[in-house]
Formats: C-alpha cells, structure tokens, sequence
C-alpha cells in the first residue's frame, strides 16, 4: 500500500522578535571572540516595543587581572551598545514609524561573570572532584544531528524551501525596490510525500510585516509571483496547490512592538523543522565549550557525511554528554531502514566513532569554531548553507574506507 502524508515546517524572518535576540545574542557573542578567542560566552536577550535586555555570563580572559583575579565589565572589550544597535539597523527597523529602532532602543545590560564553578568543568586543567585534565563538556545533554538526500543541501524537502522563502522576501525587502515591506516575517510550506519522497507542496503560508497603506490584494500578487513561484520549483507547484498570504488580512505592527522576542525559541526553525528530533538546546549566543552548540553541529557534520558517502539516504545521529566530562556518554546513529545492502547501523556507528572524534576539544579544533562565524548561523537555519564548517563532506571518503568500500 502506497504510504502518502503531508509534513510541514516553518521559518521566520530577521525581523521575527526572537530571531532579534537571537542576532544581537550571536552578533555579542561574535564581538567577544573577536577580542579575545577563549571568551566564554553564554548571552540571552530579551526584546520588547523600545527595549533590549541582555543577561547573561560573558568571561573575556584578556579583561581579567592576574594578580587579582576580578574582571573588568565587558564595556572595556567591545562596545557593547553599538554592536545591539548595529545589529538591529542591520535586520532593518531604521524606519521613522519603528516603535523598536535601532537608534533609540533603551538596552538594559545584566551581564556577569561565568560561574567558577562551570569554568571548572569546562577548563582544560586538573581541580578537585573532576575526574580529568581534559576539557569537558560545558552542561549535560542530548544532541541530534540529521541529513538526508531530498534536497541539494542534504536537507528535508519543507524547512529548505520555508527557509528560501524567507531569504528570497528579505532579499527583495532590503533591496528597496518593495517599499511596502517591512522586516519582521514568517513561512511555512506544507510538502506531501509519496513512499517516503516529496512530490508536491500542498499549500504556502506567508505572513509579512507591510506598511499601512498596501493592499492585500498588492501584498498576495506580489508575494505569490515573485516570491513562491521563484524560490519554489514549478514541479512542486500544482493547480491545487493552496496560497495563505497574510491569512489575518492586516500585518502592520510587528516586530518587537507587537510581541517580544527572547533568544533560543526558535530551535526547530534552526535545526530540521521537526524533521530531525532535538535535543532541547538553544545555539545562540553561545561559545563553542556549550556542548548545547558545538555538538549540534557535530552532529549535522556526522550525519552529513554518513549520506554524502552513500551509505543511506536517511541518517540521524544522537549522542550525550556529562558536564565537565570530555566523552560522550553514548553514540547511536539511525538510518531508518535506508542504509546500502549490507551495511548495518551498528557498523556505521562504529565507523562513525573511528573517524571522528566527540571531544569537545576536538570538536572545536575540528571545525574551527573559535572565531566569530557565528551571525552567519542566526537567520534561515544553521544548516544547509555553504561555507560553514560542519556543512563539509570532506570525511566521507574516511567513512567508506572504514567499511571497506570502494
């Protein structure tokens, strides 16, 4: 019996209120790593109609006294209100009407120092109680990385074309050739599968901040010509194919001043769109000693290279770690059914944990990660971009020899 169900995913614009806080979390974060590489980041923002609250725990080694071992505030490193400000001028509320703009927001700093006590676990450096010299993970958790071959990016069919979408309406917004358009946005693309592939996108949600005086009428036209019809293949598209453009009718007060924003609530529009699970764990605003983070996107890198090697269409991979230990506590990948003739998952994991290496150490060495990339993650996923570390399939090959394929 032929199995057929529709899956839906959604993405949101820059100018969603959370993805606000989360690019002011990742552009401090960024700001931090560029003063000082071993900066521990862990920075959370909060933002509502004309005000941005940041809190937090941020150590910049280079700001600390050795003699005295007391920090100076963060203000002494980097200019803590013009990258908030810079970042929200960025996204794009500059306009006269902004109750949140960027030139006369009220930001409000809580941020201190990182708790001793988690330094402790994470440094790489004996201390009592701790079971090890080596770097350890920075918190408990579950991290789940995911990749299949429906996609060129290696990524479910639904959250790709939500995410391009979203790319497609800020590119035409900041563009200024629409002047009606305003920043904060939200898609969502429902797909329906027959036996397990994509085959048409049963209907398109578009919700776009706009200014008062565009039409529905305007606003639809525009949105279903120049946007869905662009970014969305022609294939996917049929006669009943269904369109929800600003379904309330009116989408004029948004941003901040309709609904606040707080970093970290958008984790599945970051991650698989519900595709993939989760472990529960925000990415930004976070250094890469946040296991929360870097193992992410470990995960995605293992996952990645699983099906880029050919060794299934499908795969997942999860694992766990204890605060201050560096191994993981476990390794599992699934394949659903999907791996090549022969090849076990079993087998696949162990390959997996011959060719990588789940050290939290190791993994920032292995991708990089101590330096300020991190504003290139915030919008539109943190997977299937180019040019970002754990979007790399260069351990394929590793993975085949392990199994002795050709």
């Amino acid at each position: 019996m032929a199995k057929s169900f529709v899956f839906s995913s959604e993405s949101v614009g820059e100018g969603h209120p959370d993805k606000v806080a989360d690019l002011i979390s990742d552009s401090v974060l960024d700001a931090c790593l560029a003063v000082d590489k071993t900066s521990r980041v862990a920075c959370e923002t909060f933002v509502k109609s004309n005000i941005v609250v940041v809190g937090g725990e941020i150590t910049i080694p280079k700001l600390q006294d050795k003699k005295t071992g007391r920090t100076k505030p963060i203000e002494e490193a980097i200019n803590l209100g013009k990258v908030i400000r810079d970042a929200i001028r960025e996204i794009g509320y500059t306009n006269d009407d902004d109750v949140f703009h960027a030139d006369s927001v009220f930001i409000n700093n809580y941020l201190t120092a990182q708790s001793a006590d988690i330094a402790q676990g994470v440094d790489a450096k004996a201390a009592k109680g701790k079971k090890t010299a080596e770097q350890g993970a920075g918190d408990q958790g579950i991290m789940f990385g995911y990749a299949c071959t429906e996609t060129p990016e290696l990524m479910p069919t639904p959250i790709m074309f939500a995410h391009r979408l979203g790319r497609e309406l800020t590119k035409i917004r900041k563009s200024g050739k629409v002047a009606w358009l305003r920043p904060d946005a939200k898609s969502q693309v429902s797909v329906r599968y027959e036996n397990d592939k994509p085959v048409e996108v049963v209907n398109v949600v578009i919700s776009t901040q706009h200014t008062a005086d565009a039409s529905h009428a305007t606003i639809e036209k525009h949105l279903i010509e120049h946007v869905i019809k662009k970014v969305i293949p022609a294939k996917m598209l049929t006669k009943n194919t269904e369109y929800l453009i600003n379904p309330t009718g009116r989408f004029v007060i948004g941003g901040p001043q309709g609904d606040s924003g707080l970093t970290g609530r958008k984790i599945i529009v970051d991650t698989y769109g519900g595709w993939g699970r989760h472990g529960g764990g925000a990415f930004s605003g976070k250094d890469p000693s946040k296991v929360d983070r870097s193992a992410a996107y470990m995960g995605r890198w293992v996952a990645k290279n699983i099906v880029a090697a050919g060794l299934a269409t499908h795969a997942e991979i999860q694992f766990a770690y204890a605060i201050g230990h560096p191994q993981p506590v476990s390794v599992r990948v699934e394949t659903f059914g999907t791996a090549l003739l022969g090849i076990s998952d079993e087998q696949i994991t162990d390959a997996v944990t011959q060719v990588f290496s789940f050290k939290p150490a190791d993994i920032v060495s292995a991708l990089n990660l101590l330096r300020p990339i991190y504003r290139e993650t915030t919008n539109y996923g943190h997977f299937g971009k180019t040019g970002l570390p754990w979007e790399s399939t260069a351990k394929a090959a590793a993975l085949k020899s392990v199994l002795k394929l050709k």
